[in-house]
């Protein structure tokens, strides 16, 4: 008898496949969480201690975690519980109003994230600059390490950063040799137990680092005999629960408010971090679904509601835990809710041997996490991004001030920083050859137009002169500013012209007039436009031709003329600036773009893209043969080939689209695809074998794996589809997806974690784009095997809700 295992899903499990695959799945989540276990342990004796919290209260925290926001969060192999980004708040509010009212601080501070959870806010924390999170939490592992090197020495940690600077030269003089040997020796194996080499060294790093430094030392310091203060766990029938809060109303919301924004924040930042990793990974079979982080900060919330009621302290996402997690090669949040079941029994039956951990080995361990919070890689993407005054002072700020003072402080320099880069503009006037050039780079606003209107008026009267303008934006005080200084210059007899990036000369003053430029979709929006003839020359025997000198051609060919006559004289005047730097720097596009060769897809309109932004392959059906079909075209395959290996692009977009003729074609054809040597009218996919008919064989899987009952059907978040074309035109996105995945540089790309893919359908009539969840199959409300198109733009918020 097969019995049903619950699902990730929370729907009603299906009965165990018979080829066992169930307790595969099972397998690997129990192994996983037994890994994650072993890291959870030790480091929640070392935040309790960190934060002086009792430290049951840490082992409360990660079952908690476990148990609770396993079950209820929205990302399934997200491991949470306590973490070392709470512990300097959670340290100053212990010692400002004690351990039961931190315990009713930590509840509310769950309660606000249900109420943050249910407005739908969650993707609202991503919006924080990168530089203030990184520095924030670096700010707070320099706190860390610096607390915790006292116990490293034998001491006791002062109240702040600063006292424990100070306290430094005092602890260095009155060292604790047995403390600072058996500390030594825990920072000694977490940093060489990775490095341990050979095959030996391979099986041993199967223990974690955190599990073999506490193990060791504690072995060690019995074995020597040192006299050394260690972990002592009361009886859990003497364990402080919550009490009445003791304060001042707008300190203890203060508390509240900062352990609700610091745990939200590493929370659903972790969550993304785990979707990266769990899409890096080479799992075949295996699809986890992605984070839901609404979802996940009301799970999170539950989560600390819980444990505060239960005398623990705060949980939120931890990411180390969470990538032990992912690399163990947990499935589902199974393995999650395991490591929270061991840390419990942990909890209940192991305290004889919890009692023997030394407490300078837990403070040596949690000393090595807060050094490593100060992240090198971040630090050279915040330099690399010039935010590295962002970071600096945020950094700085949470040490010598706090968590929340330093956040806000450093959110006031960001602000300002990008305030500075919008409103700084160098503004230059030269002759050069008897023309006066005015250069301005930056963003033209208000806050520029007096240096602007000062610059200009140094341009003598009736004198020739050039305005350049490199930069992206103007307002329209700055706009103002041009056209008068223009009109009254030209009056006075001299001559003024604008141009932009590279000296391209342009032919009319930007503007946000729609009589000045056309929009982008002008000379199209009528769909049957017609494009006025091009103007013709002199017809002279002597006459040059000129450059808008159309030959006497057929209509097709006088309106193909016409155009880039058109794109010659307008147009190109304005993209010569941004068309010369691919050109000099050669292509560098982030996306290999598939899709159908229908006229009425615009690639560049959908997708808001300009040159070399999209590698684009276009052919009928948007189809991937996949290697080794019969008739296979190479040159898709090539494409795919250079676009991954060559250019290295990032992701890939499969796109169809609504009323595509193939997927008609092929829904017309009465039977199945002819194979090698049968290619009659009556059983192939169109009447004869002709190259169409042969193309179109590789849409074939499609057609039956829309036609195959036992899989769900793809679809479009919140409707069915309006007919077959309309679900074979979606499914065959989904198929082509799988046929890419069979290419080599795709599966490589993929393995490496360098490589994404995306589904995609635009809908042609409502000029409406639809992403498939997940890249590839399931999603928010989508079932098991079911593939769902979710609506993009103002619409799929409230589509979301519905």
């Amino acid at each position: 008898m097969s019995v049903g295992v619950p699902t990730h899903t929370g729907r009603p499990a299906r009965p165990a496949p018979p080829d066992g695959r169930r307790f595969r799945i099972a397998g690997a989540d129990l192994s996983a969480s037994i890994s994650v276990f072993l890291i959870a342990l030790p480091l929640s004796l070392g935040i309790a201690l960190a934060t002086g919290a009792p430290l049951q209260a840490g082992l409360v925290a990660a079952a908690v975690g476990g148990l609770v926001v396993g079950r209820l969060g929205g990302a399934p192999l997200q491991v949470s519980g306590p973490a070392a980004g709470l512990t300097v708040v959670t340290a100053d509010v212990i010692q400002r109003y004690g351990w039961r009212t931190t315990c009713v601080i930590t509840v509310c501070a769950g309660l606000a994230q249900l109420g943050l959870a249910a407005l739908r806010v969650a993707r609202s924390a991503l919006a924080v600059s990168p530089a203030i999170v990184h520095g924030m939490l670096a700010g707070i592992g320099v706190t860390i390490a610096l607390a915790q090197l006292h116990i490293v020495l034998g001491g006791s940690p002062q109240s702040s950063a600063v006292a424990n600077v100070r306290g430094l030269p005092a602890q260095l003089a009155h060292l604790h040799p047995g403390a600072l040997s058996v500390s030594a020796l825990t920072v000694g194996v977490l940093l060489l137990w990775p490095r341990l080499p050979g095959r030996a060294g391979r099986a041993v790093r199967k223990i974690p680092a955190a599990l073999a430094a506490v193990a060791l030392s504690t072995t060690a310091a019995a074995l020597v005999g040192l006299r050394l203060e260690r972990v002592d766990l009361p009886s859990w029938s003497s364990h402080v629960l919550p009490g009445l809060p003791e304060g001042p109303v707008l300190g203890l919301l203060a508390a509240v408010l900062t352990i609700t924004l610091v745990g939200s924040v590493e929370s659903l930042l972790s969550a993304v971090a785990v979707d990266k990793l769990v899409a890096a990974r080479k799992t075949p079979g295996v699809r986890v679904p992605r984070a839901r982080l609404d979802r996940e900060l009301a799970g999170q919330g539950a989560g600390n509601v819980v444990s505060g009621a239960l005398g623990g302290l705060p949980v939120t996402g931890v990411a180390v835990r969470s990538a032990a997690n992912v690399a163990a090669g947990g499935v589902s949040r199974n393995s999650t809710m395991l490591h929270g079941l061991w840390v419990a029994v942990a909890a209940l039956l192991l305290v004889p041997v919890l009692d023997l951990i030394p407490l300078a080995a837990l403070a040596a361990l949690v000393m090595v996490v807060g050094v490593q919070m100060v992240n090198i890689t971040h630090l050279r993407s915040v330099r690399r991004n010039r935010e590295l005054l962002v970071y600096a002072v945020t950094l700085t700020a949470v040490v010598f001030t706090g968590v929340l003072e330093g956040v806000v402080i450093g959110i006031a320099v960001a602000v300002a920083v990008a305030l500075h880069r919008l409103t700084r503009t160098r503004i230059t006037v030269e002759e050069r050859d008897g023309v006066h050039r005015v250069c301005a780079r930056g963003q033209l606003t208000f806050l520029a137009v007096p240096r602007l209107s000062r610059m200009l008026h140094q341009v003598p009267q009736e004198a020739r002169c050039v305005v350049e303008l490199d930069g992206s934006f103007m307002d329209h005080a700055a706009y103002e500013a041009l056209h008068d200084w223009r009109s009254a210059h030209v009056a006075q007899g001299g001559t003024a012209e604008f141009a932009g990036r590279a000296g391209a000369r342009i032919t009319e003053l930007p503007s946000s007039e729609p009589h000045v430029r056309c929009r982008l979709w002008a000379p199209w929006r009528n769909h049957r436009h017609v494009v006025p003839p091009a103007p013709r020359p002199d017809p002279t025997p002597d006459a040059a031709p000129g450059p808008d000198d159309a030959p006497a051609l057929s209509s097709g060919g006088r309106q193909l003329a016409s155009g880039l006559s058109l794109f010659q004289r307008n147009t190109a005047p304005l993209v010569r600036g941004e068309l010369a730097r691919p050109a000099r720097e050669g292509q560098r596009p982030s996306q290999l773009f598939l899709t159908c060769a229908d006229s009425r897809l615009v690639t560049s309109v959908i997708t808001s893209s300009g040159p070399g932004d999209l590698f684009t392959v276009r052919n009928v059906g948007n189809l991937v043969p996949p290697p080794g079909a019969v008739g296979v075209d190479d040159s898709v395959a090539a494409a795919i080939e250079y676009a991954v290996d060559v250019l290295r692009v990032e992701s890939i977009t499969v796109c169809g689209h609504s009323g595509c003729g193939a997927m008609q074609a092929l829904l017309d054809t009465p039977g199945p695809d002819p194979g090698p040597g049968n290619h009659s009218a009556d059983a192939g996919v169109v009447p004869s074998p002709t190259p169409l008919a042969r193309w179109l064989r590789h849409g074939q899987p499609s057609l039956e794996r829309m036609r195959n009952r036992r899989q769900e059907g793809a679809r479009i978040s919140g409707r069915l589809p309006a007919d077959a074309v309309e679900q074979l035109c979606l499914t065959n996105v989904v198929q082509q997806l799988e046929h890419l995945r069979a290419h080599d540089a795709v599966a490589r790309g993929l393995a490496e974690g360098r490589l994404e893919l995306h589904g995609m359908y635009f809908h042609v009539g409502e000029a409406q784009a639809y992403l498939l969840a997940d890249g590839v199959g399931g999603g928010a409300g989508a079932a098991p095997g079911e593939e769902v198109f979710n609506r993009v733009g103002p619409a799929a918020r409230e589509e979301s809700r519905a």
